[in-house]
């Protein structure tokens, strides 16, 4: 390749998925692997106050909990799977390929697919320590569940002063100081076809050059980069070191928006062949899971995300219980089959359709989700129920987004609210402590945790709900396991 005529800024995109010898779910390392999760809200420089807190959730949940509702009525194969085009003026070209100069012929890179990728759907919560490349290099990702993409935060074929490892926007994977790093060419089945879905682009001016894409997400956001093959590394509960081969990357050298502010990319956990969880589960017995403590705990309190059998790495919990898990129903999404929602021990009225994927209904898990979204006939019901417990407190109008009901919690005690459970059809039953459905907005100060979305479409189930909880994504049997944990 030529040198690069032009500057790069911004990070890299790296789309991850591995070449596993296994080809079936459970033919692999038996040990597991354990990633520490650390909250958004503890890398601040500047500790923000409860409420800002609150607000900075909400104004991500805003985004991403109503496209993730809307995924539903389109479903899985009403899309056009062509090869995006963009407009010239907007077109990414890489800046380092054989090419001299653009063609006035390749304008033809326009269009938009109606249907994006789970990524785009806002940024999650909770963040894991990475290492990708030769030698390894080490990130900061935000592991999501409703993103099938991994990438990160990278520079490639850079110059002089411009090679640094950290940038305004985080820590950067310096491609040219990995020697596993291998473009994807742009003329090879693998970028017309099998990475499509993934956004690459039609424009290849020459054979040898990278395979371009421009990935748009739901706020406006975009990263623009090119494919190539890496290495990643993982250190076991054994503490011995294995590495994954052959890893799909794709690295983005500009971007534009906030989608992922603090972050140095996204661990890709949702359900796809593209997908980090579903490979790195094949390399781990088929599973993968993860335990969230109270986002309000103090900094020396880990939440874990786990390769392989949570058994292996010594967290402690109560009784697992399991129900059924739907993978590719709503791709990258993670669904389950919810019958009703009780409170106090009485099934609330929520007309069956609510819950039904094969309709216009459904529920799905989310980690990146902060608090959970309820379509209207089930967060009415919902809502009311739970208000009649409060009456004795004041009701507050407080300005923080689509909470709509907050009230005076002097003396308020969580004895006085019913419990509230989550059945599913298989009769498995999900009851959340009530911190995570009555939170913390500030001092004094305490809300319903529950979003309104329209219908129809999906409710979801946030992280600040799944709390306190180890849940297994046991990908291998199509099953979710969850139990109460402190998570240590």
């Amino acid at each position: 390749m030529g040198s690069c005529s032009r500057e790069m800024t911004g990070f890299f995109l790296f789309i991850i998925f591995f070449t596993v010898i296994a080809s079936s779910w459970g033919h692999g390392n038996p040990g597991g692997t354990k990633f520490e999760l650390i909250h958004r809200h503890h890398l601040e420089r500047k500790p923000a106050t409860q409420i800002q807190r609150l607000r900075q959730l909400l104004h991500s949940d805003t985004i991403r909990l109503p496209e993730i509702s809307h995924k539903v009525r389109l479903r899985q194969g009403h899309f056009d799977a062509s090869r995006r085009q963009l407009p010239e003026e907007t077109a990414y070209y890489p800046a380092c390929t054989n090419s001299s100069r653009r063609s006035k012929n390749d304008n033809n890179v326009s269009g938009e697919m109606p249907m994006h990728s789970g990524a785009d759907y806002g940024t999650g919560q909770y963040f894991v320590r990475f290492r990708v490349g030769s030698p390894a290099q080490k990130l900061m990702l935000i592991a999501d569940t409703g993103s099938d993409l991994t990438w990160m935060n990278c520079k490639y074929r850079c110059r002089g002063g411009r090679c640094r490892k950290s940038s305004n926007k985080g820590r950067v994977f310096l491609a040219d100081h990995s020697s596993s790093f291998r473009t994807v060419h742009c003329s090879s089945s693998m970028c017309k076809i099998d990475l499509a879905n993934l956004f690459s682009l039609a424009r290849c001016p020459s054979p040898m050059d990278p395979c371009a894409y421009d990935y748009r997400y739901s706020d406006g956001s975009a990263a623009l980069g090119l494919f190539a093959n890496e290495m990643v590394t993982f250190t076991l509960t054994n503490r011995r070191k294995t590495r994954l081969r052959n890893v799909l990357v794709g690295c983005s050298e500009s971007t534009r928006g906030q989608s992922f502010q603090g972050a140095d990319g996204v661990m890709g956990l949702g359900y796809s062949d593209y997908s980090f969880a579903v490979k790195a589960a094949k390399r781990f017995g088929g599973k993968f899971s993860y335990c969230l403590v109270d986002h309000l705990s103090p900094e020396n309190v880990s939440s874990y995300l786990i390769f392989g059998s949570h058994k292996e790495v010594g967290i402690t919990y109560r009784r697992m219980r399991y129900t059924e898990l739907l993978l590719g129903v709503i791709t990258p999404f993670y669904a389950v089959k919810i019958k009703g929602i009780s409170i106090g021990g009485l099934m609330l009225d929520i007309p069956p359709e609510t819950w039904n994927l094969t309709g216009q209904g459904g529920a799905i898990i989310d980690s990146g989700s902060s608090l959970t979204g309820l379509t209207q006939k089930a967060y009415q019901p919902v809502m009311a129920a739970l208000k009649l417990s409060l009456l004795n407190f004041k009701n507050l109008n407080l300005d923080i987004g689509p909470l709509e009901y907050c009230f005076n919690s002097t003396g308020f005690n969580e004895s006085v609210v019913p419990r509230l459970v989550f059945h599913f059809e298989d009769g498995a039953r999900f009851e959340p402590p009530v911190k995570s459905y009555v939170i913390d907005a500030a001092p004094a100060v305490k809300c319903l945790g529950f979003v309104p979305l329209s219908w129809p479409g999906a409710s979801v189930i946030g992280n600040i709900m799944q709390q306190n909880h180890l849940w297994e994504f046991d990908l291998a049997n199509s099953r979710l396991g969850f139990a109460t944990s402190s998570c240590i």
